[in-house]
């Protein structure tokens, strides 16, 4: 039985002079990013890369037009791929990487043979996708009104690299937003029937980073998060091993319907179903890791194990109110439609459930969460 995997060569620099001078980035590299990063920090290196800016194709969440369209302006002799921003960038240039991606619909249906035929280097600014360290990328595909992932080995990066530096003008709803979603990451690796103890080792210990930072900053305040960037941006990782090797599930799951239809931020939207999820699995079976776990999180945030999910909204509400999901526009009708969206697209995370959760169990959850 396999343990555990880690794809990318990580790496870890104090700045972007740094990386750059280490990875010798020129001439025949593609940089893909954004214009603010791009002037702050690579600008100044007269590096000679081509350099694709992501806004320039649009706002918002990725999705299977903003691929096609980026995808025409991609140096097709470009030898390496580098790409510095949150997760939609990474998630994207993970598709540019391959040889062909067009129609992108086919690609995710399985439909296009998958070839890479660049070097991929992923550099995460955000604090939350773990998606440097996953060969997962989610686009929302318009025609099918939901998110989906596209889970192969060729879209691993062939390096991950750390750089606390590029996260220091991080605002402080992203940084709430992408770390939320590294918490509900391994969350649910820790719970998935694919764990093991390794796996979990890293699951925890992102979970204990991410709860005691999370602290500090509802005692001292948003700006005590600044000296633990690196902190979250390890715990991050942590949590991208965890669950790139023992997946997510129905917290991701559910939430895709909401961030595809009303363009709720990630982390947001799996907040939205987190507690709700986990209360689900507790009524159909309260022993087993989940006990584990429960009894782990209590300990970190000093309360009874029986009220451990609401003193852990008490502290993420620190970091972002939790919203019903009537607050986002969602109409009782939709949730049929929500149900069914997760049924016929989401399978390959609700095979990551804690507990098998049936169609009256996943209604019941959105119902319960409307």
């Amino acid at each position: 039985m396999q343990e555990l995997m880690i794809r990318p060569t990580i790496y870890s620099f104090d700045n972007c002079r740094q990386f750059a001078e280490e990875f010798k980035l020129g001439e025949g590299d593609l940089l893909f990013t954004n214009k603010r990063l791009f002037k702050k920090f690579f600008e100044p290196l007269s590096l000679g890369c081509d350099v694709i800016f992501r806004e320039d194709y649009g706002k918002g969440e990725p999705t299977d037009v903003m691929a096609e369209a980026i995808w025409k302006d991609v140096p097709k002799d470009a030898k390496r791929v580098v790409s510095v921003g949150g997760g939609s960038i990474l998630d994207l240039s993970k598709l540019f990487a391959l040889e062909n991606i067009s129609p992108v619909t086919d690609l995710y249906d399985g439909l296009l043979p998958i070839v890479k035929n660049k070097e991929l280097v992923l550099v995460p600014t955000t604090c939350g996708t773990g998606s440097e360290v996953t060969n997962i990328s989610i686009l929302s595909l318009t025609t099918k009104g939901t998110k989906k992932g596209l889970a192969v080995e060729q879209l691993y990066g062939d390096s991950a690299v750390l750089v606390p530096e590029l996260l220091e003008d991080l605002p402080f709803q992203f940084f709430a937003t992408s770390s939320i979603d590294a918490l509900v990451h391994s969350v649910e690796s820790s719970l998935s029937p694919k764990g093991n103890e390794t796996t979990r080792m890293f699951g925890y210990k992102a979970i204990e980073m991410i709860l005691k930072g999370y602290m500090e900053i509802r005692d001292h305040g948003q700006e005590a998060r600044i000296p633990l960037m690196k902190d979250f941006l390890m715990a991050a990782n942590y949590a991208g091993i965890a669950f790139g090797n023992a997946g997510c599930a129905a917290v991701h799951a559910l939430s895709y319907p909401l961030g595809a239809k009303y363009h709720v931020a990630h982390g947001e939207s799996n907040y939205a179903m987190f507690t709700g999820v986990l209360k689900n699995y507790m009524e159909i079976k309260s022993d087993g890791e989940i006990a584990r776990l429960n009894k782990f999180m209590a300990e970190i945030l000093g309360c009874d194990v029986d009220v451990v999910y609401a003193e852990m909204e008490k502290l993420l509400n620190v970091m972002i109110p939790k919203k019903a999901l009537h607050e986002y526009g969602v109409s009782e009708a939709e949730l049929e439609e929500f149900t069914d969206s997760v049924l016929e697209n989401q399978g390959r995370l609700m095979a990551n459930n804690f507990v098998e959760l049936d169609r009256e169990r996943v209604y019941k959850i959105y119902r319960e969460c409307f």
